[in-house]
Order: structure tokens, then C-alpha cells, then sequence
């Protein structure tokens, strides 16, 4: 008898522990319990980033379609008239604004206007009659390589200058070198890039004629022109990254990778120098965005065969169809810059990306 009423306990003790539990939503169903992957990008961060950076270029590249289109009809006159000339016959003048288009309603010459422009039409010239394309595609490379070269130079002068000056003065040490760093990075930084290129020119071209004054014909003749774009805002750069640096430097991270007796190439370069730059990698988009600005009065200074002595041109000569792509092609450029810009600090710093949000 107490075998059994023992046996009976034990066998629903069992019976108990093996007992299913009630049933929990999503549970056993497999593989479909998980979202897709479909889901799972959209509700990323990532993806939010992307739309909101997206829909930012979007907008401000109809703006800036908007205001190259409405140039031209903002300028007071008629500009068919004004390229060529007072003397120009009245029947070229009708047939050149015909062929323009500028005498259809406003309204049908924007829709004509964003048409070519899907179609990777610019429009034609005022005074040669050739495709701005062309035109553009003549140019356009010199100028990229003059602002790629002196972003290029910017950073190799900004970089190992704003960390040495960081190690240097860091916790209150060697103010004269402080000091001198901080008034020489001023005044370079606020000397207009055209300025600094015509004492560069005197100096260099014409009383020690080291270097040429004109043309791409050489590599030497880079030298001036990159010069002259890229000391501003080289100072700038490193002025901000010194600063970054000593702030850095002192965090308690760095205070551990010392206890740690890391070399010091890595401690510098692989833990001070990626947090302290990304303050200067959002000046940097800024002043790419300048660099970019400033080709066109740097071009002109050197007679660069770029798209800034061709924008002058056109502007002198009222070729405004030529005036409106160039500015497209550069208000795209500073607008792609940004961009760029913002995903480099989002991949440095996703907390950024995160804090947008």
C-alpha cells in the first residue's frame, strides 16, 4: 500500500515535469518566425540613413535645377540679344531665341529643360552653336584634377602637421609653439585662394622663375595652381585636428592604451587620430565644397583649361545656356561632396547616424 501510493507520487511528479507548456505566439512555427530579410533592411538604421540622405539630394538638386533654369530668365534683357550684340540682325536674333525655345510659355520651357537634362542634353551654345556637352566635356577634366590634387594636398599637409602640433601642446605644453601655429594657421586660412596664387606667381613664376604661371602643359605646372587652393585650407584642417587632438588625447582610452605600453604609431594613428578626425572630416566636406568654388577665380589667375576660365568666358560673353550648365555641373558637385561627406562620418561614427535618427 505505501509502495503504491510512493509509486503513484513519483508517477505524477513525471508526469508533471513532462507536462507541455502552453503554447507561446511565434513559437515553433520555423523559419516564418524570423522576418524577412526584406523586413529587416527596411527597419535598419542603414536604410533609414539612406532614405533621409536620399531624399535631402533630391530636393536640393530640383532646387538647384530650378535656379540654373530660372537664370536666365531673371537676367534683365533679352539674353539672345545681349550674346549677340546690339548690331546683330533682328531675324538671327528671332531664329536663335526660336531655336532656344524662349518663346514658348515658361512652364512649357521647364518641362522641355528637365527633359534634356534626363536626356543628358545641356542645350547648345549661344555663340559657337555647339552641344554644351561637348563644351563641358572638354573642360571638365582639368578641373577635377585640380581640385582632386588639392584636396589630396590639403589633407597630406593637414594630417601629420594637426597631429604633431596635438602631441606638442597637449596639457598646456609649449604655448610660444601654440601660438605661432595657431596665428600662422589664421592668417594662411583667411588669404582668398586667388590672392595667395598671384603672390605665388610673382614669388615663384616671375622674380625666382622656379616654376610656370600658365597652362597644364607640365606637371610643373600643377604645382602653382594646387598650392594655391590647397594652404588655406591645409591650415584650417590641421588647426581644427590639433585641437581634436589634444582633447583626445586625454581621454581615458588613450589613458589605458598607454598602461598598456602600446607602440606609438598605434596608439596616435590607430586610436587618437580616427576619433579626432571626425570634426575635421565635417569641416572637410565644407571646405571641398570651397575648394571646388574657388577653381573658377584660380583658373583664371593661371589660365587653367578648366571649366572656371569657362564660366567667366560665358558670363562676359552672356552665353547663358554654357553659364547655366557649368553651375549645374558645380552646385552637383558640392551637392555629391555633402553626401559623401555625411556616409564617411556615418561609417567613422555610426552614433551620428544614430543620434540623426
Amino acid at each position: 500500500m505505501t509502495t503504491d501510493r510512493l509509486g503513484t507520487r513519483r508517477i505524477g511528479r513525471v508526469a508533471a515535469s513532462v507536462r507541455p507548456r502552453p503554447a507561446v505566439q511565434g513559437e515553433g512555427e520555423g523559419p516564418a518566425a524570423v522576418p524577412p530579410p526584406v523586413l529587416r533592411l527596411v527597419g535598419s538604421a542603414w536604410f533609414r540613413f539612406a532614405l533621409r540622405r536620399a531624399a535631402r539630394l533630391l530636393v536640393s538638386l530640383w532646387v538647384l535645377v530650378t535656379a540654373a533654369f530660372l537664370m536666365i530668365h531673371l537676367v534683365p534683357g533679352d539674353p539672345v540679344r545681349s550674346a549677340l550684340g546690339p548690331t546683330a540682325p533682328a531675324a538671327l536674333v528671332a531664329e536663335r531665341r526660336a531655336a532656344l525655345g524662349l518663346d514658348d510659355p515658361l512652364l512649357t520651357q521647364y518641362a522641355a529643360y528637365l527633359k534634356g537634362l534626363f536626356a543628358g542634353d545641356l542645350g547648345t551654345s549661344i555663340l559657337t552653336r555647339l552641344p554644351v556637352t561637348e563644351v563641358v566635356g572638354q573642360r571638365l577634366p582639368a578641373t577635377l584634377t585640380l581640385a582632386t590634387l588639392a584636396f589630396l594636398a590639403a589633407a597630406a599637409l593637414a594630417l601629420p602637421v594637426g597631429v604633431l602640433m596635438g602631441v606638442l601642446t597637449r596639457r598646456g605644453r609649449g604655448r610660444r609653439t601654440e601660438v605661432a601655429f595657431t596665428t600662422g594657421s589664421v592668417v594662411l586660412g583667411a588669404i582668398p585662394d586667388f590672392l595667395l596664387g598671384v603672390g605665388l606667381v610673382y614669388l615663384l613664376g616671375v622674380t625666382l622663375q622656379w616654376l610656370p604661371v600658365a597652362g597644364n602643359a607640365t606637371a610643373a605646372g600643377y604645382v602653382l595652381p594646387v598650392l594655391s587652393l590647397a594652404v588655406g585650407p591645409a591650415a584650417i584642417l590641421a588647426r581644427i585636428l590639433r585641437v581634436e587632438m589634444v582633447s583626445v588625447l586625454d581621454a581615458d582610452y588613450l589613458r589605458t592604451a598607454r598602461a598598456k605600453r602600446l607602440p606609438v604609431r598605434s596608439l596616435y594613428l590607430g586610436h587618437a587620430l580616427p576619433n579626432a578626425a571626425t570634426a575635421a572630416l565635417t569641416l572637410s566636406g565644407l571646405i571641398l565644397g570651397s575648394m571646388v568654388a574657388g577653381t573658377v577665380l584660380v583658373e583664371n589667375v593661371f589660365a587653367w583649361p578648366g571649366l572656371g576660365t569657362t564660366i567667366v568666358r560665358s558670363i562676359l560673353s552672356k552665353d547663358y545656356p554654357l553659364v547655366q550648365a557649368i553651375v549645374l555641373i558645380y552646385g552637383l558637385g558640392v551637392l555629391l561632396i555633402n553626401t559623401a561627406v555625411d556616409v564617411a562620418l556615418a561609417l567613422l561614427d555610426p552614433r551620428s547616424m544614430i543620434r540623426e535618427g
